[in-house]
């Protein structure tokens, strides 16, 4: 039986480690808040210049390896093996392919859509659960598939827009704009085919984050790592960025843009290159990974913020909603024995597909 001094003497660990990891719970909401920010003004760049998205990308990632070489300086010290090297560059064909299918569903569902289903790489544990889980917890995962899907149905809807939202009634803030160009495509009820794109983004995006942790687990090798896979990123969007702007759809189709602007440096600085040290952190120190409630949570309440700041077309009920379910579907879909997947071995491809779920 703990006797009472035990129990104090536990409460005091737990609120000193609790005071610890303050700083970095702090970094973690700032990261996520400019990450968020800088989403919205890339959308709103998009939507009133008609810039070309691939072209928008291929800059942004331009300058955010010029910067991550510089950084990191992949080529001194301990020579890099090819079996670091080779999975790194073809992850940056995976990353480039991830960007790409982002911006796209950015610029045709609108930000809030995008950014809740980049938590779509969670449905890949139903996959998982069938493959390698226990009978038991095949039903779960299932459950959670299905509220995950329905989630985002719901937004194709328009359930968290006040024009189309069922809750309309509860609107009691204004927050539609009828002078925003962009609030006319967030504003839009969809069909569950057009949010394939984003979530074909979000599953690449898991699949991108397990590769680099298999890859490397010591933190100063993955940032060398992760250098080498942004320049291949950049170098496999580069002809597709080319292509983009010679066989253009629309004389604004083009990689023309003020440079430098907010929306372009923003993407940059807090959307490629100050999240990755965010999200490094969070894993290390708060052992917080993408796909999980607190970090959905801290999500939902920067999307809320940017909603009201940008006067959006949006229904903070059918948000709450949305969100809920899609939050009860994560927990379902990637609720099963972490322990077991670092026993996996790295170069089974289906073990890498398993984990995408548990470690994003």
């Amino acid at each position: 039986m703990m006797s009472p001094k035990q129990g104090s003497d536990d409460r005091i660990g737990r609120s000193s480690s609790s005071f610890r990891h303050t700083p970095f719970r702090i970094i973690h909401i700032f990261g996520n808040f400019m990450r968020i920010w800088s989403v919205y003004s890339m959308y709103h760049y998009l939507s009133q210049s008609g810039a070309s998205v691939v072209g928008f990308i291929f800059m942004c990632l331009l300058l955010s390896s010029i910067i991550f070489l510089s950084l990191q300086t992949p080529w001194k010290g301990r020579p890099l093996s090819n079996s670091q090297v080779i999975p790194s560059v073809i992850n940056g064909g995976i990353m480039a392919l991830y960007f790409i299918f982002w911006g796209k569903g950015l610029k045709s569902c609108g930000p809030l859509r995008a950014l809740l289903a980049e938590y779509s790489g969670a449905v890949l544990g139903v996959l998982s659960a069938m493959l390698y889980g226990r009978r038991g917890h095949i039903w779960k995962k299932v459950g959670g598939l299905v509220a995950m899907m329905l989630s985002f149905y719901f937004l194709a809807q328009g359930w968290a827009t006040s024009t189309y939202s069922p809750f309309y009634i509860l609107n009691f803030l204004p927050f539609k704009d009828s002078h925003e160009i962009e609030s006319a495509v967030e504003g839009k009820s969809l069909g569950i085919s057009d949010m394939v794109v984003p979530i074909s983004a979000g599953v690449l995006s898991a699949l991108r984050r397990v590769i680099a942790r298999r890859v490397s687990l010591k933190t100063q090798l993955k940032r060398r790592l992760h250098a080498l896979t942004i320049a291949a990123a950049t170098c496999f969007v580069f002809p597709l960025a080319m292509l983009d702007t010679v066989l253009g759809s629309s004389p604004d189709s083009s990689i023309q843009f003020s440079f430098p602007n907010w929306a372009f440096l923003s993407t940059v600085f807090f959307g490629v290159i100050f999240i990755f040290y965010v999200d490094n952190i969070a894993e290390e120190r708060l052992h917080l990974v993408f796909s999980s409630l607190r970090h959905l949570v801290v999500a939902g309440g920067c999307i809320i913020i940017m909603e009201i700041l940008y006067k959006m077309d949006f229904s903070l009920v059918g948000f709450l909603i949305c969100s809920t379910i899609l939050g009860l579907g994560i927990h379902q879909a990637t609720s099963m024995e972490r322990s077991h997947l670092f026993l996996l071995d790295r170069r089974n491809v289906v073990s890498i597909v398993r984990s995408v779920i548990v470690d994003c």
